[in-house]
């Protein structure tokens, strides 16, 4: 599947390889092992895999007693894999390198050595217990890789030419169509219900069996269960805990992550580290309450007001239903065609701190609980900032509607009372492209585009 991390790669190769290595940084099964593969197969002469979930003590003794001559460490790696390694056309991958952090840490010798290039991937590799007892390499670039985006999802399912017109359209603030508008939120609603996990994705694209991706999607939350039993140490019952609650807490009208539900008298700070070893784990999109939504929002952010949610959007749903797969299915096919009585609210605001994340985007919102002045009393969904800040006005809102039919009272409360802040307002709805009353009323589908 084509990914857009690779034009990443390619950059890094042309410009920067002899400088840094790189470290594919995502939560499992987001496609990084597959993305490397592919990139070494067509940019490198020859090339080395260590994943170090299967490396056998032989392969981890390289690291430990043979560094000290890299002639010797070279032709052992090279002669146990069976690869030739060629200076300046080799490229060797340290998969899974979270899983042997004393090879993460060789990398600093190794790329003074220079003759040939490095790329990590890793999930939970900023956890303490994977970083312990080693230097981090100055020489580490990271980049992150995250699910499938929607434009990616077009690519996949054949629709590639419609994001250019969805582009043109967006630049122009011209409406779709009725009919390429329909279309478009068909492939959008397709793309929320299956997410970005690249395995989910194939098998839509191969089968268009929702039952079959709803297993997919299962397996791998039963994976992330796992990694957080098996890594989050004397946390791992809070961080499961957490985990569990997110679709219940994005279900109520106000999102904001209530710790009072998980135990009395719980309070953020008792479960601060937690949300840092899910985030971190890149299993979950934290959005905070930025209290003044001016130039810097993360200046002013509140950690302890935030919400959480789950990092695809597809997993989300087969999460919400964990325990009745055959309702799972029904629900996956009556979201798929619009008919649907539960909140859906909380499925398209979650694909929407999806679809921003995935433009590297740090999320936040803003909300007002006055409750002696009503005017004051508002919640926005998302803040977003110009990328050029060249002006005051910086700071444009955004509202997220699902229904056909809504209000917009808080977002005309803050375009008052934040006028002197303001850049342009959004609405993203199910509808085509509209402007009225200096609000920009953009599809959902229009999202990464901010």
């Amino acid at each position: 599947m084509k990914r857009k991390i690779y034009e990443k790669l390619l950059e890094w190769k042309q410009h920067d390889h002899k400088k840094v290595f790189l470290l594919i940084d995502g939560a499992r099964r987001v496609g990084k092992s597959w993305i490397v593969e592919e990139f070494a197969r067509h940019e490198y002469e020859t090339h080395v895999i260590i994943d170090f979930n299967e490396a056998n003590s032989t392969v981890k003794e390289f690291f430990t007693e043979y560094l000290h001559d890299l002639d010797d460490f070279y032709m052992r790696i090279g002669a146990f894999f069976g690869v030739r390694l060629i200076p300046g056309k080799s490229l060797v991958v340290f998969d899974e390198v979270q899983q042997f952090p004393p090879a993460r840490a060789a990398l600093k010798y190794l790329m003074k050595d220079g003759r040939f290039d490095f790329i990590e991937t890793g999930s939970l590799v900023s956890i303490r217990k994977n970083v312990e007892n080693i230097v981090i390499p100055s020489e580490e670039r990271h980049i992150k890789m995250l699910p499938m985006d929607f434009e990616e999802f077009l690519w996949a399912t054949g629709n590639e030419p419609l994001m250019e017109m969805i582009r043109k359209c967006f630049e122009d603030r011209k409406p779709m169509g009725q009919a390429l508008h329909r279309k478009a939120m068909d492939l959008f609603r397709q793309y929320m219900i299956v997410g970005g996990m690249p395995q989910a994705v194939n098998e839509f694209v191969e089968s268009r069996d929702l039952a079959a991706v709803d297993r997919i999607k299962r397996d791998i939350l039963e994976l992330y269960k796992g990694d957080i039993a098996k890594h989050a140490g004397q946390m791992k019952a809070k961080v499961g805990r957490v985990f569990s609650e997110i679709p219940s807490q994005l279900q109520r009208h106000e999102k904001k992550f209530q710790f009072s539900k998980l135990g009395k008298s719980t309070r953020y700070r008792d479960y601060a580290d937690t949300i840092f070893w899910l985030r971190e784990a890149m299993l979950v999109n934290v959005c905070t309450n930025a209290t003044e939504p001016n130039v810097g929002l993360k200046l002013n952010e509140d950690n302890s007001s935030l919400k959480c949610y789950l990092g695809d959007t597809g997993l989300l749903i087969s999460h919400a239903f964990d325990e009745n797969e055959l309702a799972a299915e029904d629900i996956h096919r009556r979201l798929l065609f619009d008919k649907i009585e539960l909140n859906e609210g909380m499925l398209v605001e979650n694909v929407v701190a999806q679809m921003l994340t995935a433009t590297g985007r740090t999320l936040h919102f803003y909300s007002s609980s006055d409750r002696l002045v009503a005017e004051n009393r508002m919640e926005i969904d998302f803040l977003i900032a110009n990328t050029k800040i060249g002006r005051r006005k910086n700071i444009s809102p955004i509202e997220v509607k699902s229904g056909r039919s809504y209000a917009t009272t808080s977002l005309a409360k803050f375009c008052r009372k934040f006028s002197s802040y303001l850049n342009t307002p959004y609405v993203l709805h199910t509808k085509d492209v509209e402007k009225k009353d200096g609000v920009a009323y953009l599809p959902l589908y229009m999202t990464p585009l901010l």
